[in-house]
């Protein structure tokens, strides 16, 4: 198998899991602040106390992952022009 197919293959993945986590962040966030809001004490919600880092982290490493895939597709298109200018 060709180097510049791993790397889609691998690129594809990264996209993927990419989205996968981002979009996972915004719900962990989402259903954090909807369930702490009825509850009576909300305290917890005006003072971010105790911070729960969790659903940010997991949107940046999105983010990260979307990168790095974008990255590595684009290294893989480049490796797949360059092997398609030598086959001629």
């Amino acid at each position: 198998m060709p180097v510049y197919m791993l790397l889609f293959i691998m690129g594809g993945a990264f996209v993927v899991l990419g989205i996968i986590f981002y979009f996972w962040g915004r719900y962990e966030e989402e259903k954090y602040y909807n369930t702490i809001v009825h509850r009576r004490d909300v305290r917890e919600y005006i003072e971010h106390m105790p911070l729960r880092p969790e659903p940010g982290s997991l949107r940046i490493g999105g983010i990260v992952m979307i990168s790095l895939g974008v990255l590595i597709l684009i290294a893989a298109g480049i490796l797949l022009g360059l092997h398609v200018n030598v086959s001629q």
